[in-house]
């Protein structure tokens, strides 16, 4: 029903069934990774109404298992990316995995997912830690892009005293990049999907 996608390098798609609506993941060598992706298989959809609470657990022999929500899954929302790498161990709140074996192994750490109703995730709170933010993301990625463009084509800037005769080239004057690329960094600190209308 579910599969896990460890930082790129590895695929699960053979989850413990710990209970009816409860399912495991382990994760080797927890340590060297930023991210999870939790996903539906396509192979059996959630009962109507229904979704997954996605949950983390680190190995702590002193503490027992502490889970920390990481978010959700649903029929609508059938993937979601998280972060475990902000997470601390010994931080946790209220889960419904009760007191699961804890791995021997101290490089393991657990995924859960908890099939629960969607009203009732929908009030849950996920570690703060744990959100992956796409708008950060990709305002990161297009001010870097627009630096790199801006980078570039400088590199080619000459003087008018220095500029040849070109009569089948265009030449762009340096200000206009500029002024483009600040009137694109306003717009997107204003509306970050402006360039959707």
């Amino acid at each position: 029903m579910f599969g896990c996608l460890v930082a790129g390098r590895l695929v699960q798609t053979d989850a413990q069934q710990v209970a009816n609506d409860k399912f495991i993941f382990n994760l080797p060598d927890y340590e060297s990774v930023n991210h999870v992706v939790i996903f539906m298989l396509g192979t059996v959809p959630f009962p109507t109404g229904m979704g997954g609470a996605v949950y983390f657990s680190f190995p702590d022999p002193n503490l027992g298992q502490v889970w920390q929500l990481l978010g959700f899954i649903t029929n609508e929302k059938p993937s979601a990316i998280f972060k475990i790498s902000g997470l601390k161990a010994g931080e946790g709140g209220v889960h419904p995995f009760g007191m699961m074996p804890v791995s021997q192994a101290p490089s393991v750490a657990q995924v859960g997912v908890s099939v629960e109703a969607v009203d009732q995730l929908a009030q849950q709170t996920p570690a703060a830690a744990a959100a992956v933010s796409t708008l950060d993301t990709f305002t990161q990625f297009t001010q870097k892009m627009l630096e790199s463009l801006y980078n570039f084509t400088s590199s080619f800037a000459v003087s008018q005293a220095q500029m040849t005769p070109n009569p089948s080239e265009m030449f762009i004057p340096a200000s206009s990049i500029l002024k483009w690329y600040e009137n694109f960094q306003r717009r997107m600190q204003q509306n970050p999907y402006f360039w959707k209308t």
